[in-house]
């Protein structure tokens, strides 16, 4: 029996495909900017029932409101047949307006080019250029665009803020692709970092068979601690949190 070949990516790449996006809603009037805060975590990365992949992320805040989001992945078990090694860096600004990427950079750690990416977001000019998976990027910015990780820092932003977005963009190439997005129930898992309550999120694409779950843990700003994609009734994916390290 042939295997097909799984998409090596770290969790915040395969974040990228549940569609978070442009705030919904304003925020309520006196309410102050929710305390996002540095972390680090790990994932392992289940495809169809197998570990192939180990992800880890960490979120630096540096001066002012910028910050900086990195991934990296490590193979494990079936995922060691594969060369990719991804690394990924967005830097990011968080305002009262919301998240404004300003570069994005990608390097699935093989010496081929299609899966890699280098862009930059001018918000004076509001124009984005780079290249993206070997497509060359020059187009205008449209507005609450995020990239393969500042969209995850996006969402996590919105939730504190008390917010539900119901849509989110994310660049794609030299283009756009839209993500609907809703609340779908809650529930408390236990994890190798505890017993926790979560609220359940559901994102899709229009037209697209698959749909994206994660479970995000308030307690822990709004950290996913489980994200699966199912294609109709089949589990392609899952990814599990291993390890959560945030300031207090």
């Amino acid at each position: 029996m042939l295997l097909k070949r799984p998409r090596t990516a770290s969790v915040v790449g395969l974040l990228a495909l549940f569609g978070f996006g442009a705030p919904a809603s304003a925020d309520e009037p006196g309410r102050p900017l929710g305390q996002l805060k540095p972390f680090e975590a790990t994932y392992t990365w289940i495809w169809h029932g197998m570990t192939v992949a180990v992800s880890s992320l960490h979120l630096e805040h540096q001066e002012g409101n910028k910050w900086v989001y990195r991934s990296k992945s490590d193979p494990r078990g079936l995922g060691r047949m594969f060369s990719e090694r991804p690394v990924q860096e967005s830097v990011l600004e968080v305002t009262d307006a919301g998240v404004h990427p300003l570069t994005y950079k990608a390097d699935d750690g093989t010496s081929a080019s299609k899966r890699d990416a280098n862009v930059t977001f001018d918000w004076e000019h509001n124009h984005v250029t780079g290249v993206y998976e070997d497509a060359k990027v020059d187009m205008p910015l449209p507005p609450g665009i995020q990239d393969d990780l500042s969209v995850q820092i996006a969402l996590m932003v919105e939730l504190l803020r008390g917010h539900t977005p119901d849509k989110f963009s994310l660049l794609s190439g030299n283009s756009v692709r839209e993500y609907r997005y809703s609340r779908d129930g809650e529930e408390t898992l236990t994890t190798p970092v505890g017993t926790i309550q979560t609220i359940i999120y559901r994102s899709e694409k229009q037209y697209s068979p698959r749909v994206t779950r994660f479970w995000c843990a308030p307690s822990l700003g709004y950290i996913p601690l489980r994200v699966e994609q199912k294609r109709k009734d089949d589990v392609e994916w899952t990814m599990q949190v291993q390890s959560v390290k945030r300031e207090p």
